[in-house]
């Protein structure tokens, strides 16, 4: 039915119109906790397109549904119409403005890459959220949102000039400013637009509608307020009040979560960029009273940031590999730390105001530790605070904390009692919950732990709701602050306004949108705030059995379950991190980690089929995920997409059979051995155009790549006469040669054995498949099998009490991450993983501790630029590289910024991904390559990643072994 409805629609729209479950699935949730299934899924390319939609809209009776990166905490950009997702095509900066500090910008443009764009100018867009490496500028307009600037920069309404917009008749116009005979012009015009000045000059004119506002909106000095549309911040002009500002619509357009137009520009008043310098001061409490008691004396102080974290959120970072070295001033157990950054262009004035903040801080004498942070470190504390909302997600299990009472904000000198009251309605219901965020600007996101999966938590999270909307309005204060009233609060505006003031916002809403077409159930109108929940009440969730143990998560299903949508895998490649390297080519919300997530647990959870993972759909989603584990380590609740997708291939190549280019791959080491009998042979064959190139097209290998040769090597001989150059014997140490070393790499492995022994190591040899290959095709039975007899080699390593040292990232990490899916010895296994090594890492260790230094290696200059493996990124740590091979005093050493090189093992080689891969190796590896000097070294230890290197730029990569090696001196 749906695609005959929408089949013309989609034959007249220039972009693309997607009616498929696969599609509709992943956006039929946000970040909130709602689900709705949508319709159909547009991505207009134009303002035709979006003109198109409008008509048919109206013409249907279907509702359109804005979207940008879909991080809506509160459920605004899910619904069961149609989404309009602007976050493909409408991503331009059209035009800067330098001597006004103005730009125009489309919806889709990141906030994040704005300032990039903005910096050489001197310039920044102030508010920012925690959001703000993905959020766009249309969805910061449709929430008003604000973040830890806010209380020096104020929020977005307070930076939009000009809107220009699609009315619900498909009318274009440009709200701006206004004076008050522009305004009454507006008024006299016949049109939609002319209406709707005529309904708000005479609803703002009437001294009743102004008394009423006045009396029960909150209080003007919370400047981040919300709660339904900002008609309190139209009379603050010349039209309809006494100051000297012009109207100007786009402050009640603001906030309005595209509910009454569809915005398809706008202007924004931009900032200088703040002082160069800075420091942060981290406060320390030992209970959540001391911690907000210090609030309003600190800002008092010109503060550019006044955070707080409560113990919840600093514990959810203890388990997070991306951020525990974030912790790094955390000191004993707070129960709240205080973040108090000021900004100086002179150490002397930033010494002055650090002075006078550290003398109101000692004064209060509330605190016990006081750490001052300067450069990097602030960047480190910013970011352990924006991980929170993420980190929230990570909590095992269906009791989550849950977004609903998170984002109520009252006046400074109200914040201490408030939270004093709202911290007995929490014991009253026997809840604990999370404190956390913005008390500078009055703002704490308030959490409860509830599972809405049982029907006695739902009816929880309304009673809660229900009496925090009384509190905050006792307060006379926003209960949507920064978050937007979406669904999960658009229910309880009459409660906090008034019933007058919320029948002139549905007058409002009425004149915009008469045929209620543009995203209703937000703000007027409103769903039910508990229902059209994310999970199915009270229903028994179905038995998934896994061959990997997801048991850290209670299963496969809940692994999925703890993507909450915060979007932090829609960050683009102009970003710092990796994930996800396919979003990055393709900005499709399926190649995301969280479209991964949504589909897994969308169609594990309503499969009737006996293997539940059997479905097309997944196989689609997991098609481009390229297994570089970014996400096991960026995402702030840890979603393995790597590891979930291996246990899908797994699962249905049960049903459907495996293919036979995939046990090529799995089986690859067993072919290599094979040709390495007869290198030579083998290695003609590959070159040759005629049988090499048969043997890709039989194989479904991309004809462009070249082939990689194999080679027959003793290594054990090679050792034994390395040995005899040994003069000195540091300690034994097991070098692993991993399957690619053995048969590919060979020069690697001879170097590193070179480079140990003549270092004075005592090197002893270790052989064993690693499982890799298996892993990446889903090969998990023969893989669990491998992984069984390596864990009894192993084992006798491990027992000789000597670290196990290996060359290629993606094996020898291995052993750290999926063995412990895979076998069930927990004290053996965490013993492996304590004592195995990248060569890099036990190097760096050593470096540390004097063993090794400088005088065995070269004074000769040269420049190395390195690019790092995925799973080094991901489960180790970039900067052992770097360390090791700044070793030769004169080697000038950088780290190229760069995400997944693109081969990712054999996805690289695949003929319906190569082109994939080589945009993946072009978004920064590649252009950084070329820049290089022919005489620069280029460093990239993962054997993929050198070949990629090779066949994109034609440039040899080194792995930092062999740079090393022929570094020494000795």
């Amino acid at each position: 039915m749906d695609k005959l409805l929408f089949s013309p629609l989609s034959q007249n729209l220039q972009g693309e119109l997607l009616v498929d479950d696969l599609t509709k699935a992943l956006y039929a949730t946000d970040a909130s906790v709602y689900r709705k299934l949508p319709k159909a899924i547009a991505y207009p390319k134009n303002i035709a397109d979006l003109k198109i939609l409008v008509a048919f809209a109206n013409e249907h009776k279907i509702s359109l549904i804005p979207r940008t990166a879909g991080t809506s905490l509160a459920g605004q950009c899910v619904g069961e119409g149609i989404i309009v997702d602007v976050s493909k095509h409408f991503t331009e900066i059209i035009h800067l403005d330098k001597e006004k500090k103005q730009i125009k910008v489309q919806p889709g443009v990141v906030r994040d890459e704005l300032n990039q764009y903005l910096k050489p100018y001197g310039l920044f867009f102030g508010p920012n959220t925690s959001t703000s490496n993905r959020c766009m500028i249309g969805g910061m307009v449709g929430n008003n949102s604000s973040g830890t600037t806010s209380i020096q920069y104020g929020v977005t309404r307070d930076k939009v000039v000009s809107m220009n917009c699609i009315l619900s008749d498909g009318s274009e116009v440009c709200f701006s400013d206004l004076d008050k005979k522009a305004f009454e012009a507006k008024t006299n015009e016949k049109s939609l637009e002319g209406e709707i000045y005529s309904l708000l000059h005479a609803e703002l004119s009437n001294p009743k509608n102004k008394t009423n506002i006045d009396a029960e909106f909150p209080k003007a000095s919370i400047h981040r307020r919300n709660t339904g549309y900002a008609v309190d911040e139209l009379l603050n002009n010349n039209v309809f009040g006494t100051n000297g500002e012009d109207f100007n619509l786009c402050k009640l357009l603001s906030g309005s979560e595209g509910t009454l137009a569809f915005t398809t520009e706008i202007t924004l008043q931009l900032d200088d960029l703040p002082p160069s310098l800075s420091a942060m001061v981290a406060t320390h409490y030992r209970t959540l009273e001391d911690c907000l008691s210090d609030v309003a004396p600190v800002m008092q102080h010109n503060l550019h940031t006044c955070e707080m974290m409560d113990k919840v959120i600093l514990d959810c970072t203890k388990n997070n590999r991306a951020q525990l070295a974030n912790r790094f001033f955390v000191s004993g157990d707070p129960a709240g730390i205080l973040m108090l950054e000021v900004k100086a262009n002179s150490e002397e004035d930033l010494k002055k105001q650090l002075e006078g903040l550290l003398h109101t801080i000692e004064k209060s004498g509330l605190s016990y530790a006081n750490p001052v942070l300067i450069g990097n470190q602030i960047n480190k504390a910013i970011e352990l605070r924006k991980a929170g909302l993420g980190l929230l997600g990570n909590m095992v299990g269906d009791r989550k904390a849950v977004a609903c009472i998170e984002d109520t904000a009252v006046a400074l000198e109200d914040l201490k009692e408030f939270i004093g009251e709202f911290t007995q309605i929490m014991k009253d219901y026997g809840q604990d919950a999370v404190y956390y965020a913005h008390a500078g600007a009055g703002e704490l996101h308030l959490r409860p732990i509830l599972n809405l999966k049982k029907s006695e938590d739902v009816a929880l999270f309304r009673s809660i709701t229900t009496d925090v909307a009384k509190l905050t309005k006792k307060y006379k204060g926003s209960f949507s602050g920064e978050h937007g009233d979406g669904i999960v609060r658009a229910e309880f505006i009459p409660l906090m306004i008034g019933k007058p003031n919320y029948e002139l916002l549905k007058r409002i809403k009425s004149v915009f949108d008469p045929h209620n077409i543009f995203n209703p159930g937000k703000i007027v109108d409103a769903f039910p705030m508990d229902k059209s929940l994310r999970y199915e009440i009270d229903r028994k969730e179905p038995a998934i059995k896994t061959l990997m143990d997801f048991s850290d998560s209670e299963g496969i299903l809940k692994a999925a379950e703890k993507c909450n949508g915060s979007g932090d895998c829609r960050k683009s490649h102009n970003m710092t991190g990796g994930m996800c390297p396919s979003y990055h080519a393709t900005k499709n919300e399926k190649d995301t980690t969280r479209g991964r997530a949504n589909a897994l647990r969308e169609f594990l959870t309503n499969s009737d089929k006996p293997n539940q993972f059997d479905q097309k759909e997944l196989k689609e989603v997991f098609d481009l995920c390229l297994s570089c584990k970014a996400c096991a380590s960026e995402c702030p609740s840890n979603v393995d997409v790597a590891t979930l997708k291996a246990e899908f291939l797994y699962q249905y190549q049960e049903v459907n059979g495996y293919p036979m280019r995939s046990k090529l791959f799995a089986y690859n080491t067993k072919f290599n051995k094979m040709g390495s009998k007869f290198p030579s042979f083998t290695n003609t064959v590959y070159k040759s155009r005629i049988f090499g190139g048969l043997l890709k097209k039989t194989s479904g290998v991309a004809t462009e790549r070249n082939l990689p040769e194999v080679y027959h090597f003793n290594f054990k001989k090679y050792l034994k006469k390395k040995k005899q150059e040994n003069t000195q014997i540091l300690k034994r140490v097991a070098l692993y040669i991993d399957e690619f070393t053995k048969y590919l790499d060979i020069e690697v492995g001879k170097d590193a054995i070179e480079l140990l022994c003549k270092l004075g190591y005592d090197v002893q040899l270790f052989y064993v498949e690693s499982g890799r290959t298996y892993l990446s095709k889903g090969f998990l039975r023969e893989a669990k099998s491998l992984v069984k007899r390596n864990m009894v080699k192993l084992k006798k390593v491990l027992d000789q009490n000597i670290p196990i040292v290996g060359l290629e990232p993606s094996a020898v990490l291995s052993f750290r991450d999926e063995y412990k899916r895979l076998h069930n010895d927990k004290e053996l296994l965490d013993n492996l993983a304590s004592r195995t090594f990248l060569i890099e890492e036990f190097l760096a260790l050593e470096i540390k501790k004097g063993v090794v230094d400088a005088t065995s290696f070269t004074d000769e200059t040269r420049e190395v630029k390195i690019h790092n493996h995925c799973h080094q990124k991901a489960l180790s740590d970039q900067k052992v590289t770097f360390d090791v091979l700044n070793l030769p005093k004169n080697y000038k050493v950088t780290i190229i910024p760069s995400g997944c090189c693109g081969m990712a093992g054999s996805f690289g080689y695949e003929k319906e991904h190569y082109d994939i891969s080589m945009q993946v190796g072009e978004l920064k590896l590649f252009p950084a390559v070329r820049k290089s000097s022919a005489e620069t070294i280029i460093a990239a230890n993962g054997t993929s990643c050198r070949h990629q290197i090779k066949d994109g730029t034609k440039r040899d990569a080194q792995h930092p072994v062999s740079i090393l090696r022929h570094a020494l001196i000795i």
